[in-house]
């Protein structure tokens, strides 16, 4: 593919997200959607498709996509239906999917992205309710596909984006910032390796310039971010080519193949089934009183960009460290924990910068399954402050209070490591020191005061890393001085 080619046609991208919710049982049954669960045991009669079973909203269901949609600036309708999603696959057993159609409960909306040389503002089209089918297994028999309908009604809301992603690093950049709105609300975990964060991409090219769009393809079966984005490229490459060599594209669905590295054909789009969506006669609207909407707005948490911002301002963080910190709001949380417990931000962040995060991606886990808690690391911090450590022996600490739940304290003092601050102590070992090197102290004398470095070192040398640094350096200054 050629950068001429690049030059002359710009992509045009849309995602359609869905996030499944964090809630205690089904959008409309009473049964909690675990994953991993045997095949068939999480459901009831409704999920089935029994005759005369009659769906109830779950309410959580509703104060979830208000909060997403009130942290993504939409609008929320004071009044909005549910509708009935029409087609026939054989793990969908009612014959239809609970969703919304023409009255969305949230919509016009934005977010802003951050990529390395610009900031983009990205429109949302609309955030509405659904349940989750159930899913097809075509690879556990040789003869039959099997049908495991633990995930049927389980709640989702879609988050529409409009036609505004332009390249597949825009598009990567929108889903981690919608994973980490949905992980700092606390409405869905975000993991796209297990299905609860799933995303359909539109993409179409058109030549720079041109207002009206070109044929669409809609790309499906991506699992993880990174993968998003090599589909989009892969098909924004593949639609160009199709152009200059003098073909047309052809609207259709697309499959992603991770084997492969490209976009594969599914079902052209002229097959796509007519859904004949009609109200759910069996569920009433959705009322969104005033109160409800004051009630809401009260939970919702400080998003990552005002917290970015605070902690900028209120601990001096730089702008790189603040972002890295806020990424995981349980993250945030840990620090500001640390940074209260040992009333010393610069110390916790310096902490969880470096030794914290490279634990977590040493043994690919995160901060809720670190074993340390924020007032073990304060008291490490406070050992350190107080001069009873030096950095060396607080790495050493750290180290090996990930394997036990003793203080920082006692394992200083059970490996020997708690500095010697006792002045008699380090007034005879300083002596001693200045006395066995008479050379180097009159080359002080003379002005060369860099070899302070060498008396404390030869002190450090002889109390086995024990002696107190500072004291030290205090002694040797007065003494020769």
């Amino acid at each position: 593919m050629s950068t001429i080619a690049h030059e002359r046609f710009e992509a045009v991208i849309g995602l359609e997200v869905h996030a499944q919710l964090l809630t205690n049982s089904k959008a409309f049954a009473p049964v909690a959607p675990i994953y991993g669960e045997a095949p068939n045991t999480m459901v009831t009669p409704l999920c089935l498709g029994h005759p005369g079973t009659l769906p109830v909203v779950n309410e959580n269901l509703v104060r979830y996509i208000i909060k997403m949609g009130l942290a993504t600036n939409c609008s929320v309708a004071e009044k909005s239906i549910f509708a009935r999603k029409n087609y026939f696959y054989p793990d969908l057993p009612k014959g239809y999917q609970i969703s919304q159609f023409d009255t969305p409960i949230c919509f016009d909306g934005y977010l802003d992205i951050e990529l390395e040389e610009y900031n983009k503002r990205i429109g949302l089209t609309r955030i509405h309710m659904e349940e989750d089918a159930g899913k097809s297994i075509h690879d556990q028999d040789p003869y039959n596909t099997l049908v495991d309908l633990n995930r049927a009604g389980t709640p989702l809301i879609e988050i529409v984006s409009e036609p505004d992603l332009r390249t597949p690093q825009e598009a990567y950049a929108y889903l981690t910032k919608i994973k980490q709105i949905v992980q700092y609300l606390e409405i869905c975990d975000g993991n796209m390796e297990e299905g609860s964060l799933r995303c359909d991409a539109n993409v179409s090219v058109r030549p720079r310039g041109r207002e009206k769009f070109g044929t669409r393809t809609e790309l499906k079966n991506m699992n993880s971010f990174r993968n998003v984005e090599k589909a989009i490229e892969f098909e924004i490459y593949r639609q160009i080519e199709l152009i200059e060599s003098g073909g047309e594209v052809v609207q259709q669905t697309r499959l992603w193949d991770t084997s492969k590295n490209q976009t594969r054909i599914m079902r052209s789009k002229e097959e796509a089934h007519d859904y004949r969506y009609f109200p759910e006669p069996d569920l009433p609207p959705i009322i969104v009183t005033t109160e409800l909407l004051d009630e809401i707005k009260e939970e919702l948490p400080e998003l990552a960009d005002v917290r970015q911002k605070r902690f900028a301002e209120e601990y001096g963080m730089s702008e790189v460290d603040a972002v890295t910190i806020t990424e995981d709001r349980y993250l945030a949380d840990f620090f500001e924990e640390v940074a209260e417990a040992a009333n010393n931000p610069k110390a916790a962040s310096n902490l969880v910068l470096s030794d914290v995060l490279r634990v977590l991606n040493e043994q690919s886990i995160n901060i809720k399954e670190f074993n340390v808690s924020p007032a073990r690391l304060a008291e490490l911090i406070k050992l350190k402050e107080e001069d009873k450590i030096n950095s060396s022996a607080m790495q050493t600490i750290f180290d090996a209070m990930l394997d036990n739940e003793k203080s920082a304290e006692e394992l200083a003092k059970e490996m020997n490591l708690i500095q010697v601050s006792d002045t008699g102590f380090l007034e005879e070992l300083v002596d001693e020191i200045i006395a066995n090197n008479p050379d180097e102290v009159e080359r002080f004398k003379a002005g060369k005061k860099q070899l302070m470095g060498f008396f404390v070192g030869q002190a450090m040398k002889a109390s086995k890393g024990k002696a107190n640094p500072k004291m030290v350096t205090q002694m040797v200054a007065k003494k020769l001085n």
